[in-house]
């Protein structure tokens, strides 16, 4: 098993994150699902010279993108923004891409249940069509009620997953299990062979290592069901603004690069622009936690 990282979580250059993953002995980058913000040809170099491998990207559901939308239009214009990810993906010799199907903030629908499911069934099977020429994996991603009203839950996710394709995944994430299932272990293993992608914060969002998960445990359980591709790195630590902030150098008040966009996402996640610092310090907190727990 290899360990990867997001890196939608500091506006950063790209070449400042690989440099220091590389550094800090990470396998894998997950890109950030942004496509119009990378020449894939210098993207594929830079990875080349700090022996790092594109494991996949996940999609960012911001604003209009929304593969349940009531409006056609609206609808075309999101599988073609995750098909843009799929065809970056793939430029990058990457693997999979990680699919929220729905706005990422809304918690209303816009229609009745089965509108939504056969909107999301249609929509991703789109995209599948894609991937499967391409070999690469779509793993639907459960997050929690109060960034998604549609799929929360692995067994959601599961259901989704069979209704596009024998070859669609399931993507998993310990912060929004810990949110969302009964029983996180089972959870994993109701899921099974259908996990194509494993994301992994403690249940704080904090780096593992930092929080109340068994990290033991749930690396003994994706074992078990034969998970053995990458624990992809999403930790987004809810920082602190007030006197009780036990990381006083973490918020970066002026930061450079951060888009409207990218600021309203990380905002949105309870965080904000974190310092180089602070940053580096859980990226290194987290391997420490998991590279001895591999086998």
């Amino acid at each position: 098993m290899e360990i990867g990282i997001h890196n939608w979580m500091r506006a950063e250059p790209l070449e400042v994150t690989l440099r220091r993953i590389s550094n800090l002995g990470y396998d894998k980058l997950e890109i950030q699902g942004t496509p119009e913000a990378y020449n894939n040809k210098k993207v594929l170099k830079l990875l080349q010279d700090y022996g790092i491998s594109c494991w996949g990207s996940v999609t960012l559901m911001l604003d209009e993108r929304n593969l349940l939308a009531k409006d056609k239009k609206q609808r075309a214009e999101s599988i073609k923004y995750v098909m843009q990810v799929a065809k970056m993906v793939k430029e990058l010799n990457g693997k999979v891409i990680s699919l929220v199907p729905s706005t990422v903030g809304k918690v209303i629908p816009e229609g009745r249940p089965e509108e939504d499911w056969e909107l999301a069934v249609e929509g991703i099977k789109e995209v599948y069509h894609y991937t499967e020429n391409e070999g690469l994996l779509i793993g639907i991603e459960p997050i929690n009620r109060f960034e998604t009203y549609f799929i929360n839950r692995g067994d959601q996710a599961l259901e989704l997953a069979k209704a596009v394709g024998p070859n669609c995944g399931v993507a998993l994430d310990t912060f929004h299990m810990n949110i969302e299932e009964n029983n996180m272990i089972e959870a994993i293993k109701r899921v099974g062979s259908r996990l194509v992608n494993f994301h992994v914060s403690d249940n704080n969002r904090m780096a593992p290592g930092m929080g109340t998960l068994d990290w033991k445990k749930i690396l003994k359980t994706l074992d078990e069901i034969n998970y053995d591709q990458v624990l992809s790195v999403e930790f987004c630590p809810p920082l602190d603004r007030t006197p009780a902030n036990p990381f006083p150098n973490s918020i970066d008040h002026n930061p450079e690069g951060l888009d409207p966009q990218a600021k309203k996402f990380l905002e949105d996640h309870g965080s904000a622009a974190m310092t180089d610092e602070f940053y580096t310090m859980l990226t290194r907190k987290t391997i420490e936690t998991l590279r001895p727990l591999i086998k």
